[in-house]
């Protein structure tokens, strides 16, 4: 076996590609163009590659065949459902995938177009509707087998419990540091830890595994459901790409990390009329009850932003750039 280092696992030789990866498919290759390179824990890369028969997408993934084989068995089932994504191209023995020295590579289409544009509220339709579609087409769902069933936990409480606890630890910190970051996060903490409670304490009174029917409870979530993985081509139909992190899930927790994409913005800055867009474009598709309204509004409620660029100061301000978290967090703050 050849021996590679761990930044060439991820930077292949154009002849490797060429021979050892794309050779196993029924294309004539013209040229590879780098997109995407990703050298970290989940070491991966993608290639846009001119064939004979249009351009593909390779795509080196960083998990493992069980967890491909249930991303597969998802796109398949939505394509049929009608909601557009990009499908696994078969080599030439039939595999969905090529396997080369324990490295996991999958071909597609390459898709054409234009990522969403969230200042175009026309977009923010279309996508809002497909999300209803993606999630109400879910239901029947099941993996092929040999594929690992990804399902999240639903433990929504514990987990954003975590992250209030690690919002006092950061509070603790700027009381003892007190430098300028530290003033402008405490500055508006009260407000956004009274957030955080309120967000607590409503879900805790949910429970996710009777939030209402088999949809509410558990269908197919992209989970990273944001304007660079949906594709408008020419013809204004919308693709989905990049299903990564998709699993089984609540459709609210899918719905709150879209609409927070959305409405963080400095353009939106939660607009309610865009909020109220989005909700109802989504609706016009599948209807949401009362108890899923009431858990968006609590995923919405809790200040992830501030925690995420808090912790992420405070674990490393030794090392970081002070400035540029200190204009993160004004940012941040700024549309409280």
């Amino acid at each position: 076996m050849e021996n590679i280092s761990s930044v060439e696992r991820a930077i292949y030789e154009k002849d490797i590609i060429i021979n050892k990866i794309l050779s196993n498919y029924n294309i004539e290759v013209y040229s590879i163009e780098n997109i995407k390179i990703k050298e970290t824990d989940k070491e991966r890369a993608v290639y846009k590659i001119a064939t004979n028969k249009g351009d593909k997408c390779l795509k080196k993934v960083y998990y493992d065949e069980k967890t491909l084989l249930f991303i597969y068995s998802v796109i398949e089932w939505l394509n049929i459902k009608g909601i557009l994504a990009p499908r696994f191209i078969s080599t030439k023995k039939g595999l969905k995938y090529v396997n080369y020295q324990g490295n996991l590579f999958i071909l597609t289409d390459w898709i054409d177009g234009r990522k969403c544009d969230y200042d175009n509220i026309d977009d923010i339709k279309k996508i809002s509707e497909n999300l209803a579609k993606l999630h109400k087409s879910s239901k029947g769902f099941f993996p092929i087998e040999g594929s690992k069933l990804l399902i999240n936990d639903k433990d929504y409480f514990k987990s954003y419990n975590k992250h209030f606890k690690q919002l006092i630890e950061c509070a603790n910190l700027a009381y003892k540091i007190k430098d300028k970051f530290s003033k402008i996060f405490l500055d508006s903490f009260d407000y956004y830890l009274n957030c955080a409670r309120e967000s607590l304490y409503i879900l805790s009174s949910l429970d996710f595994n009777n939030l209402g029917d088999e949809i509410s409870n558990g269908a197919i979530c992209h989970l990273d459901y944001v304007n660079k993985n949906l594709i408008f081509t020419p013809d204004d139909k919308v693709y989905v790409i990049d299903f990564d992190k998709t699993r089984i899930d609540c459709p609210v927790h899918d719905i709150s990390s879209f609409l927070h994409r959305i409405l963080k913005r400095k353009k939106t800055a939660w607009d309610f009329s865009i909020f109220e867009t989005a909700i109802n474009n989504y609706q016009n598709v599948r209807k949401l009850n009362k108890n899923e309204m009431i858990a968006i509004y609590a995923f919405l409620l809790f200040p992830k932003k501030l925690w995420k660029v808090s912790k992420d100061y405070y674990k490393n301000i030794k090392y970081c750039n002070k400035g540029q978290y200190i204009d993160e967090l004004k940012s941040v703050v700024k549309y409280r």
